[in-house]
């Protein structure tokens, strides 16, 4: 079967090219885009919301088809090339959890304990990994995927089909939303850290009055405990902060 570029015109095109940019968001949007989610379902979903917005973006696109193989493929270079920019940009958010999950192990002695984050593809810390997962279906649960879903709309607005990439306001973005999600990573564990300080300290001037005990098998325990007791309490509070950034920074992309 040949299909041959002239053949490529009207709706077929637009749908064409609004895959391109879709697919490559869809498998890079928080939530949405983890690992954890199976392929197949991300593919489909990428299917379906661009038949949805075919009709609504339809007229963004340059009337004039393309008349060579070269010319489709820039454009769907162009449009993948929008879809990974702004995919990357809302996956940066989320990392904010992982950096506060990483923070938090590692002041409270659990960094050792090392398990499989879905939401990264990668080992991490179990409390790095607890956090991105509960991040991840409190999103679902809230409803706050919508705005991940209705940022592919905005991306046409940010990207119009056919104009250069503003490269220039896409880095400017990508340091903000750097600079803010390990901010607020910081945030989240700036509790822990104070607490880790206090205990360091009693554990220090212990031992000093008390040179033959051994600090370390009495601290240890200690710290992991009361740093779980901690979490327990503070998590509601940690996680709402979450995700009001994560509806925040979403709805720029609206």
């Amino acid at each position: 079967m040949h299909i041959h570029v002239g053949d490529l015109s009207g709706s077929l095109l637009v749908f064409l090219l609004v895959f391109s940019r879709t697919g490559a968001m869809v498998m890079l949007l928080p939530a949405i885009g983890d690992v954890g989610v199976p392929a197949r379902v991300r593919l489909v979903l990428a299917l379906a919301i661009s038949y949805a917005l075919v009709p609504v973006v339809a007229s963004t696109y340059p009337p004039v088809s393309p008349q060579s193989a070269m010319q489709l493929t820039l454009l769907i270079a162009q449009e993948t090339t929008a879809g990974v920019l702004i995919g990357t940009m809302s996956r940066i958010i989320i990392s904010a959890l992982s950096t506060a999950g990483f923070l938090i192990a590692t002041q409270i002695g659990l960094a050792y304990a090392q398990t499989l984050d879905p939401t990264q593809g990668q080992q991490g810390a179990i409390v790095s990994t607890f956090f991105s997962l509960l991040g991840t279906v409190l999103i679902f649960a809230t409803d706050l995927h919508h705005l991940a879903i209705g940022a592919i709309q905005g991306s046409y607005t940010l990207i119009p089909p056919g104009a250069a990439l503003p490269t220039a306001d896409m880095a400017e973005l990508a340091i903000r939303l750097t600079s803010g999600a390990f901010a607020l990573g910081l945030q989240l564990a700036a509790p822990f850290l104070v607490f880790g300080f206090v205990v360091y300290a009693a554990v220090g001037i212990l031992a000093r009055l008390m040179p033959q005990l051994q600090v370390f098998f009495i601290a240890m325990p200690i710290n992991i405990l009361a740093g779980l007791f901690l979490l327990m309490l503070l998590l509601g509070s940690l996680m709402t902060l979450f995700l009001n950034f994560y509806a925040e920074q979403m709805g720029a992309f609206l």
